[in-house]
């Protein structure tokens, strides 16, 4: 029987395994490395995002004293993606390419194998960016940082769920080590992550409960709706489709919640 204590070291290397594997943060030398730890490591791809939600968050506050709420908002997202090194940002851009570009599953997987960025891709991720910037810069700057915990778990979760559910559509690739088959229970270990940021905010009143369950339920559609055409069009998925069920997901959690803050339309 595992010792609890070493359970819970073991448990702390492999966040930080995935800290590492996801962004470009430093990790204490005694966590070490074996490649079986990589395999588990999605579990807490969730506290990922809350690292990155509380880095973006703090950015964006101490820009927000001395600039205005749209620039501090840029900057913020800029740190993002500088902490991520835009890992998510680029898998989102070569899907586009090679969804748009591709006809059969062997092209869209050579389109997305290429570095190089198309057309798709510089449209896709110029549109991506300015949706996510324009509605995060419209959120009252009160709730603005709350928004990123809600955001950056969720949509990391709802990657994790293709993990999950859905088989490796590479023989390689960048994400082959972390796409082994996934428990239910590690699974369960990451929605828990995700949704307690989500819980945290509802119990201290910062959104209403219906924002966020609509906040969850269109980061789900987003995952079910890319999972399923990644399944129609490549069986299975890649790390590239992962980041793009990240940043889809991300964006369509800002748009849900600044809906609840927008006034009903009247027609009379």
């Amino acid at each position: 029987m595992t010792h609890p204590v070493s359970a819970a070291i073991h448990q702390c290397r492999l966040f930080f395994i995935a800290l590492q594997f996801f962004t470009r943060l430093p990790i204490p030398r005694w966590v070490g490395f074996e490649p079986a730890w990589l395999q588990h490591a999605s579990r807490y791809f969730p506290l990922v995002g809350v690292v990155v939600a509380a880095i973006s968050g703090a950015v964006y506050l101490l820009a927000s004293w001395l600039l205005p709420s749209a620039v501090a908002v840029l900057l913020a997202v800029a740190a993002g993606i500088y902490l991520t090194g835009a890992f998510h940002e680029d898998g989102f851009a070569d899907m586009c390419d090679g969804f748009g570009g591709g006809l059969t599953r062997e092209r869209v997987l050579e389109i997305m194998k290429d570095s190089r960025i198309g057309a798709y891709g510089a449209i896709g991720i110029i549109c991506l960016l300015a949706i996510k910037c324009a509605a995060l810069a419209s959120l009252p700057p009160a709730t603005l940082v709350a928004t990123l915990f809600i955001a950056h778990p969720l949509s990391r979760l709802a990657a994790v769920s293709l993990i999950w559910g859905m088989d490796y559509a590479r023989d390689e690739g960048k994400a082959k080590p972390m796409a082994q088959e996934m428990t239910t229970a590690e699974f369960i270990i990451a929605a828990v992550c995700a949704q307690l940021p989500a819980i945290a905010c509802g119990v201290l009143g910062i959104f209403d409960w219906a924002a966020l369950v609509f906040a969850i339920v269109v980061a789900a559609a987003v995952a079910f709706w890319l999972g399923r055409k990644c399944q129609r069009r490549l069986q299975g998925y890649t790390g590239d489709c992962l980041g793009a069920v990240q940043q889809l997901a991300e964006v369509a959690i800002y748009l849900a919640i600044l809906s609840s803050f927008q006034p009903p339309i009247r027609f009379y």
